[in-house]
């Protein structure tokens, strides 16, 4: 009789030892570590009073190990925080494409000077191929600039790009399980994606229904960034509203 308490025992033991592992365990302040890391720059610092990256990377629970890409990642600003919560056994992706790149590469060569975040690769690819694979990712993000897929305007070095092929390839990298983190400008109601070119927004029930059409689970939202004193009638980079914009924050998942 005492095989089957041992065989239970040694069950419970491998049990245990999985869950550890696909629960994530993990220093719970890992991103309040990475935020507070002394090498961060001033203008970061600056940056997270508006943009309040502790309530927004906490929705999308990126943990150490994982491997994230920050698509249309600009600077990096984001790209810097998650390395500090992925660490060394992580990698975070820094994808641009070649218009991004010409408006990022001054603060990009100070932040990535000297191999000072080693565990961020950056790449600039054309948006139809940004060789993401197949399951590679455990989780993608992309702020301030999904409605940048649906500008089209050469005369600002901005090509028009293949939404919908954009968006499979995000969700081809995916693995299951993984998510994809959404920071945009609000847009009027009823807009859907019209204001994209003209005002730089895009509405959030457009995002949600689009990202459901690409087979993505809508998983949550969370209202930090909102603000109602934005109309939503003026451009984001309007000086009386820039910085100041009425954003919505989204959570989606790969089933």
């Amino acid at each position: 009789m005492r095989a089957i308490p041992l065989f239970l025992a040694a069950c419970l033991l491998v049990v245990a030892g999985c869950a550890s592992v696909g629960s994530g365990a993990h220093d719970p302040d890992v991103l309040a570590t990475a935020l507070a890391n002394p090498a961060r720059s001033d203008a970061d610092r600056e940056r997270d009073g508006r943009d309040h990256p502790a309530d927004v990377l906490a929705l999308a629970n990126f943990r150490p190990g994982m491997t994230i890409a920050d698509i249309f990642g600009g600077g990096g600003y984001y790209s810097e925080i998650i390395a500090g919560i992925v660490g060394a056994k992580g990698q975070v992706r820094l994808i641009n494409n070649p218009s991004y790149d010409g408006y990022a590469k001054k603060g990009l060569a100070t932040r990535l000077a000297d191999n000072r975040l080693p565990n961020v690769h950056y790449e600039v690819s054309p948006p139809d191929k940004m060789a993401l694979g197949n399951a590679t990712l455990d989780g993608a993000l992309i702020v301030m600039s999904y409605h940048d897929l649906y500008v089209n305007d050469p005369s600002d070095n901005w090509p028009g790009i293949d939404a919908s092929q954009f968006i499979d390839q995000i969700v081809a990298g995916l693995k299951h399980g993984g998510v994809l983190l959404i920071v945009d400008h609000q847009a009027r109601a009823g807009s859907g994606k019209s204001d994209s070119q003209a005002l730089h927004r895009i509405e959030d029930t457009y995002a949600i229904a689009d990202f459901k059409a690409h087979g993505l689970d809508f998983v949550s939202s969370i209202p930090v960034l909102r603000n109602s004193g934005d109309d939503h009638s003026l451009n984001v980079f309007n000086p009386a509203i820039r910085g100041k914009t009425d954003r919505f924050v989204h959570l989606y998942r790969k089933p």
